[in-house]
């Protein structure tokens, strides 16, 4: 079991990670500008659910191996890079159909969509699994015992605190969102945005240092 300084330690330290606008937070945000506040929340789902798969490999032992090894941690960047460019591209070209209420209108993207867009997004970031391999051991207590079960406790307490703080971003991008929409060409431009952001944020993350 974690003491509890442990726990409150490592909480602190998460928060104040996640509460600094990164990757996911860019991703989020320009979800809900690009499809709404629903659409923002299911991918902030999605891609903390994409965590998971890494607090697992971590608890495991595994997640060091992935993170030393270049060749999987550059396939693994350039595969994220590459799908938040495409989902990026996708809300640019759609950015009208979202504006549109006639009945050839597009419909919009199914929740099990969103929630698989989100969780390819998540865990396809390797950064994640460098992030927990790094991090996580200076919070375990050895002497208690039961390692793994501290690391994917600890990711969890991660997973919780990413999870309400995206969902808050997500629902204030969305927010912003719903008033742009009074104006159609306004919100096609808004949405347009939402999706440059991404494309953007896929770009720079193919461009940084194979790791960090």
């Amino acid at each position: 079991m974690l003491p509890a300084a442990s726990v409150w330690a490592f909480a602190l330290a998460a928060f104040a990670l996640i509460v600094i606008p990164g990757p996911s937070v860019l991703f989020v945000i320009g979800r809900s500008l690009a499809l709404g506040r629903k659409s923002g929340v299911l991918s902030v789902l999605g891609n903390a659910l994409g965590m998971l798969p890494a607090v697992a490999l971590v608890s495991l032992g595994v997640g060091s191996i992935v993170a030393e090894s270049l060749i999987v941690f550059t396939v693994i960047k350039f595969i994220g890079a590459a799908y938040l460019v495409h989902l990026g591209i996708q809300a640019v070209r759609h950015r009208k159909d979202h504006t549109d209420t006639s009945s050839t209108a597009k419909a919009p993207p199914s929740s099990f969509r969103l929630l698989r867009e989100g969780f390819t997004v998540g865990v396809t970031n390797p950064k994640t699994i460098v992030f927990f391999v790094a991090v996580l051991p200076q919070f375990v207590d050895y002497a208690h015992g039961a390692i793994p079960l501290q690391m994917a406790a600890l990711g969890m307490i991660f997973f919780t605190i990413a999870l309400a703080s995206d969902t808050i971003w997500a629902i204030t991008a969305g927010t912003a969102r719903a008033w742009f929409a009074r104006n159609p060409k306004r919100l096609a431009r808004m949405s347009a945005g939402g999706g440059v952001m991404m494309i953007g944020l896929g770009g720079s993350l193919a461009l940084t240092g194979n790791k960090t």
